[in-house]
């Protein structure tokens, strides 16, 4: 980490304040207080410093001492020791605002005399994240900001918006509670030239996304400091909308829709979003190909939750036909519902360019155990096909699934517990969870051990308290029960996951008479940056599943190999010019 912040260290500078007037500075942050943010108003700053904790983040988290600074003396007082979560000011500095991750609540402190209140505790809904699942304690869902002169903190839970007094003598539901009956997540949304501070009176406007659907649109709430008002519905559409741009002079907004099969064109309307009308037409050349529609169905995991998953057919889908599925994968998918895939090359699968080549697409949402994340993968993902098959056009011998980095670590994980699937192609993926452990995250210079600890590989513990736990979710260990032909790219300059990971399952396979695959592309990362190698794998990887589940002739790479003095020399572009990416209609 010395290394890789070296530049940054060099070069740090220490926040001082001039007082022009009196030609007198006054210096804030210190060699021992190397953060200070101060607000535009108010007499004090925030003050922030991990000095004391940076060998604990390697395993746990960032942790901070925060201080309020004096703008004219320069003079700190202690506010919060070992604090891992977020403490800020409020806009005119009368309060430090602080949530509690272990307790799932806000606070705040009043600057002036230190008194610190819980806000949220008397509040009938959490405020924390209901479905987070991993080690870590939840965070907050937010705040919209402050009403003026910090009268009140404008609070998120799931669904709704708060007011909350920064004393915790009252608040209330801006949103009438209507989200949550609704099952609408509501958030400010600003239209136009952003106010000084969260209106406490007049009319605002809030996105809007139905959290079982994924339709997306905008309301309209009206504000009075005596009364709350039910949120007035402007547009909602089964259509991801972006957010929109409004003119400086003229009632007139721009603002994008999209879904799976419609490119994100520019469309035009007054604030009350009445008969929005087109007027892009970026991608007239999709219309002389096969694309897809995304769907959401419901399946059941292996505890017995009901889960999401998004499946995408080609336009001409038949349902008396059998087709081959390719399966993508990584955490939870299914709001990307209405998000629309350009036809590229990339270091994953294109989902558009299969669904145009007869493929259907499934995405399922996956929940996680702590100590058990390749077990769940196999709890969500498993059932998830089975109820697809279940369906009757998809052909269980032509099954393929595909994912990068946690999503290539949760199949290589897989294929030693299913046969279900005809190939794999697992990308910079985990294989040894205790070597993993102790490894480093090259970009930042980080050890790796916080993410077993704390984030997402889930396991929640170190190897020493949990050695069954690592071997149990570790590929490695159960690596000869593979019999699924098996792809991956793990670079090596990669700057998350070091590609001896990816060495040690493939040299293992290989031990093994496995059928198995392996592709480095010299110092590109974690992911392909140089679009030439974009262009040389995507070709590849295509290969590889169009062989399996579409009955392609073996390519020559993968009958023979490619022996060293000769990797890198197959020209791709051609087949590029020559075979268009999709299929024409």
């Amino acid at each position: 980490m010395q290394q890789v912040r070296a530049t940054q260290e060099r070069n740090r500078t220490y926040r001082a304040i001039w007082y022009v007037g009196e030609r007198k500075i006054v210096q804030l942050a210190t060699p021992d207080l190397p953060n200070v943010n101060a607000g535009n108003e108010g007499t004090v700053a925030i003050g922030t410093s991990d000095l004391k904790y940076q060998r604990e983040m390697s395993w746990d988290q960032t942790y901070n001492d925060v201080y309020i600074v004096d703008l004219r003396t320069g003079s700190r007082k202690l506010v919060l020791e070992h604090w891992g979560a977020n403490a800020s000011l409020s806009p005119k500095g009368k309060y430090v605002v602080i949530y509690d991750e272990m307790k799932g609540h806000w606070f705040t402190q009043r600057v002036s005399d230190g008194t610190r209140v819980n806000i949220t505790e008397k509040l009938p809904v959490s405020f924390q994240q209901e479905n987070h699942d991993t080690p870590d304690a939840p965070g907050a869902y937010g705040s919209a900001g402050w009403t003026a002169d910090d009268g009140a903190i404008i609070l998120y839970d799931a669904f709704d918006i708060w007011e909350v007094k920064p004393d915790g003598s009252s608040a209330r539901n801006l949103t009438s509670g209507e989200g949550r009956k609704q099952n609408i997540v509501f958030r400010y949304r600003m239209i136009g030239e952003a106010p000084s501070s969260f209106p406490a009176a007049g009319t605002i406007y809030l996105s809007a996304t139905d959290d079982g659907t994924k339709a997306t649109g905008n309301y309209r709430l009206r504000l009075a400091s005596n009364a709350t008002f039910v949120p007035e519905k402007l547009i909602m559409m089964d259509k991801a909308l972006g957010a929109p741009t409004k003119a400086k002079h003229a009632d007139v907004i721009v603002f994008t829709q999209s879904r799976f099969n419609e490119f994100p064109d520019l469309w035009i309307s007054n604030t009350t979003f009445a008969t929005p009308v087109k007027v892009s037409n970026a991608n007239p050349q999709q219309k002389d190909y096969v694309w897809g529609n995304a769907e959401l169905i419901d399946y059941v995991n292996a505890d017995g939750k009901k889960l999401r998953a998004m499946m995408i057919k080609p336009d001409n889908f038949d349902p008396t036909k059998k087709y081959p599925m390719m399966v993508y994968i990584y955490e939870e998918l299914t709001q990307g519902l209405h998000g629309y895939r350009a036809p590229g090359v990339g270091t994953s699968i294109n989902l558009t360019r299969y669904v145009s080549n007869g493929y259907v697409v499934l995405q399922p949402d996956i929940v996680y155990d702590t100590g058990f994340p390749g077990e769940s993968a196999e709890k969500c993902v498993i059932p998830a096909v089975n109820t697809v098959v279940g369906m009757g056009f998809i052909d269980p011998k032509r099954i393929g699934i595909q994912g990068h980095s946690w999503g290539g670590y949760q199949i290589t994980h897989l294929v030693t517990r299913t046969n279900i699937f005809a190939a794999v192609q697992a990308g910079a993926s985990v294989s040894n969870m205790i070597s993993a452990y102790g490894g480093i995250r090259w970009g930042t210079g980080m050890s790796r051990a916080f993410q077993y600890e704390k984030t997402q590989s889930r396991i929640g513990a170190p190897p020493w308290d949990a050695p069954l736990e690592f071997i149990e979710n570790s590929p490695i260990f159960w690596v000869e029960k593979v019999q699924t032909p098996y792809l991956t790219i793990h670079n090596d300059a990669d700057d998350a996951v070091p590609w001896y990971q990816g060495i040690e399952f493939f040299s293992a396979l290989r031990r093994l008479g496995k059928e198995a695959y392996f592709f480095n592309y010299n110092g590109e990362r974690h992911g392909l940056s140089n679009r030439d190698n974009m262009m040389h794998w995507t070709v590849h990887q295509d290969e590889f599943f169009d062989h399996f589940l579409l009955g392609k002739p073996k390519p020559d790479w993968m009958e023979n190999g490619v022996p060293f003095l000769n990797r890198g020399t197959r020209d791709v572009r051609d087949l590029f010019k020559k075979k268009t990416v999709i299929v024409p209609d």
